[in-house]
C-alpha cells in the first residue's frame, strides 16, 4: 500500500455487507428472486439504455438483464458487486425507481436472510482497537434495520451488538445511497461534522460515489480482491473517475495502518502494544476446475452465423413427440422394422442398450423415457438403427404419418426465447434454424409460437429439404448455401442432442450443445465419451439461454479486443 497521509478520523463509518460482513449466499439469492419481478413492478420502463453504461461491465449487465430478468452467471459465480452497484447500474439517480427496486429486494431477502459471519478474519478486534484508539464507530448501510439488528446479533453470536456508536438503515435514510443523506444524518447524532474526519469504507462504487458526494474520505475496502486493472476500469477510464477512492485497502491490517499514519502525536506504547497481531494477507479462493467445454472455460470463434434446433431447444412440443414416436413403435412390426434392430450389444451405453431391449420387447417407450422426456426422437432413432439409413428414413416417415394426430403446440422453451433471438440481431448476427421436422409442421409452429417468429430467421432447413437429415451434414449445407456462406467455426450450431452435436463436428463448425434436459456432468460424459467410435464431443455446454447469451457476449467482447 501507498504511504498516504489522510486526516485523522474522528468517525469511522462502514458499509455493512461485502465489508463488515459476508452475507453473499441470502442477498444474491434476493437480487435474483427480485429482478424476477421487474415485469410487475413496472421497472422495465427505468432500465437505463445501454448506451448511457459508464462500463463495458456495465453496458452488458444492463442487456443481459433486460432480455432474462436475472444476473449473468459470472456475476453470479463471482459475487463480488452489490445489490446497490446492481440497482445504481439499472436506474442510475432515478430515486423512486431505486426506492421501489429496494423495497422488492427487502421483500425478496425476508425469505433468505439469516446467515451472517465476519468478512475477514480478526473483523471484531479490528474494530474493538478502533474504539480504543478514540474513534467512533458505525454502520452505514442501505439494508433495511429490520434485517440489520437479526445479523447484529447473529454474527459471532452477538458480540458485535456494543461496538457500534450509531447504525443507520436504508428504511431510515433520507434517500437510499448513493445519495449523500446517510453521511451528516449518522455523523449529527455523534456531534460530529461530515467532512474529511469522517471516512467511510465501503466495497462499492455506490459507496465511493456517497462518500464524494457528501465530501468525507472515501476508503475503498477491497473485499472481493480486484485487481488493479479493474479500478482503472471502473474509475479511471469511466464516467466514475470523480468518483475515485482516496486510497484502496485489501484489509483492516492496511487500515489501521492508514489511521496510524495520519495520527499527528505518537501513540502510548501500552496502547500500540493492544493493536491485533498482523494477519497474512487475504487470498482470493482457487478458481473452480471446470470441463473443458463449460462456457467459463472455453475459447470460441465470435459467431457470423448462429443456427438453432427447433424442438426442446427452441420450442417445446414434448407431448406430440413422445405421442407420435410411442404410436410409431407400435408399428415396427408390419413396418418391417423390428428385425432392424440394431444388437443391443452394439451400443455405446447401457441405458442404449436398456433403450434397445425394451423398445424391442414392448414396442413403445420406457415410462421413465417419456416421464423424464430428456432424449429426442432423433437420437432414439440413431440408437435404434445407428447407421441403417433405410430403416431411419422408414422411422421418420412413420413418425410424421403419426405427427399430424398431435401437433399444433408450440411453446417457447424458455419465457424469453424471443428476446434472445431478437438481441441476436440487433448484434448483427444472421440467425436460422435447423430441424428434422418436416416443412408441413415446422412451418404451422414457427407461425403460431408466441405470435409468429417467421421474422426472427434468416434460413429455416426442414428434414425433407434434403436427401439425408442430421446427423448427416446434408442440412447445414444447405443453410450455408442459402446463405452464401462459407462453413466454420463462425458459424455456431445449437442444439440439444447427440446428434446435432454429430451434424455441427462433422461440418466443421462450432457445436453448442444445449442442455435443456438439465444432465449432469456424469451424464454428459457419457453420451460424450471423446472415444475412437464416438469422438463427438461438443464445444461448449449451455444449461439454459441465459448462459448462452452471456457466451455470445463474451465471445463478442474477446473478438473486439483482437
Amino acid at each position: 500500500m501507498d504511504t498516504v497521509v489522510l486526516p485523522y478520523p474522528k468517525v469511522m463509518l462502514f458499509d455493512w455487507h461485502g465489508t463488515l460482513v459476508d452475507t453473499h449466499g441470502a442477498m444474491y439469492a434476493a437480487i435474483e428472486e427480485m429482478l424476477a419481478q421487474l415485469d410487475e413492478l413496472d421497472l422495465t420502463q427505468h432500465i437505463l439504455p445501454e448506451e448511457s453504461a459508464t462500463t463495458e461491465d456495465d453496458e452488458k449487465l444492463i442487456r443481459y438483464i433486460r432480455i432474462y430478468r436475472h444476473l449473468h452467471p459470472r456475476v453470479l459465480a463471482e459475487q463480488r458487486i452489490s445489490r446497490t452497484d446492481v440497482f445504481e447500474v439499472l436506474f442510475g439517480d432515478n430515486d423512486v425507481a431505486n426506492a421501489i427496486a429496494h423495497k422488492a429486494y427487502n421483500d425478496c431477502y425476508r425469505n433468505h436472510y439469516g446467515c451472517v459471519k465476519p468478512f475477514q478474519e480478526g473483523m471484531f478486534e479490528y474494530l474493538s482497537y478502533l474504539k480504543q484508539l478514540g474513534i467512533k464507530i458505525g454502520v452505514v448501510t442501505n439494508r433495511s434495520r429490520e434485517f440489520l439488528d437479526p445479523e447484529l446479533e447473529a454474527v459471532e453470536d452477538g458480540r458485535w451488538l456494543d461496538l457500534f456508536d450509531i447504525t443507520l438503515c436504508g428504511d431510515e435514510m433520507i434517500r437510499y445511497k448513493p445519495a449523500p443523506d446517510s453521511m451528516p444524518q449518522a455523523a449529527e447524532p455523534l456531534n460530529e461534522n461530515a467532512d474529511k474526519h469522517l471516512w467511510y469504507v465501503g466495497d462499492s462504487v455506490t459507496d465511493m460515489m456517497t462518500a464524494t458526494r457528501a465530501g468525507v474520505t472515501r476508503i475503498f475496502y477491497n473485499g472481493a480482491l480486484w485487481t488493479p486493472n479493474w479500478f482503472e476500469q471502473v474509475f479511471a477510464e469511466s464516467a466514475h473517475h470523480q468518483y475515485d477512492p482516496d486510497i484502496i485497502v485489501d484489509d483492516f491490517d492496511e487500515l489501521l495502518d492508514l489511521v496510524m499514519q495520519s495520527r499527528s502525536e505518537t501513540i502510548d506504547t501500552d496502547l500500540a502494544d493492544q493493536r491485533p497481531p498482523r494477519l497474512p494477507p487475504r487470498e482470493l479462493n482457487p478458481p473452480r476446475e471446470e470441463p473443458d467445454w463449460h462456457p467459463a472455460v472455453v475459447n470460441l470463434t465470435y459467431p457470423r452465423v448462429v443456427l438453432f434446433d427447433w424442438h426442446a431447444t427452441l420450442v417445446d412440443t414434448l407431448d406430440a413427440m413422445y405421442h407420435a414416436v410411442d404410436d410409431m413403435l407400435k408399428d415396427l412390426k408390419e413396418m418391417g422394422l423390428l428385425e432392424q434392430l440394431v444388437d443391443s450389444a452394439t451400443c455405446k451405453s447401457p441405458d442404449d442398450q436398456r433403450l434397445v431391449d425394451y423398445v424391442r420387447d414392448n414396442l413403445s417407450l420406457h415410462p421413465k423415457i417419456k416421464m423424464d422426456r430428456k432424449i429426442s426422437r432423433t437420437d432414439i432413432f440413431e440408437i435404434l438403427f445407428a447407421d441403417n439409413e433405410v430403416a431411419k428414413k422408414l422411422a421418420h416417415k412413420g413418425f410424421t404419418d403419426h405427427y399430424r394426430k398431435y401437433f399444433g403446440t408450440a411453446l417457447p422453451f424458455e419465457a424469453r426465447v424471443k428476446d434472445m433471438l431478437e438481441g441476436l440481431r440487433k448484434l448483427g448476427l444472421v440467425v436460422g434454424v435447423i430441424t428434422n421436422r418436416d416443412r408441413e409442421f415446422f412451418i404451422y409452429e414457427l407461425n403460431t409460437v408466441d405470435r409468429g417468429w417467421a421474422h426472427l430467421f434468416d434460413t429455416e432447413i426442414c428434414g425433407d429439404d434434403t436427401v439425408q437429415r442430421k446427423p448427416h451434414t446434408d442440412q447445414i449445407l444447405k443453410a450455408a448455401e442459402n446463405l452464401r456462406t462459407e462453413l466454420g467455426m463462425d458459424i455456431w450450431y445449437v442444439g440439444d442432442s447427440t446428434t446435432d452435436v454429430i451434424a455441427a463436428k462433422s461440418a466443421g463448425i462450432t457445436s453448442v450443445f444445449f442442455n435443456g434436459a438439465q444432465w449432469d456432468q456424469p451424464w454428459l460424459n457419457k453420451i460424450f465419451p471423446g472415444t475412437e467410435r464416438y469422438p463427438y464431443k461438443p464445444d461448449v455446454v449451455v444449461n439454459d439461454f441465459s448462459e448462452f447469451w452471456a457466451l455470445i457476449l463474451s465471445c463478442r467482447k474477446n473478438s473486439m479486443q483482437k
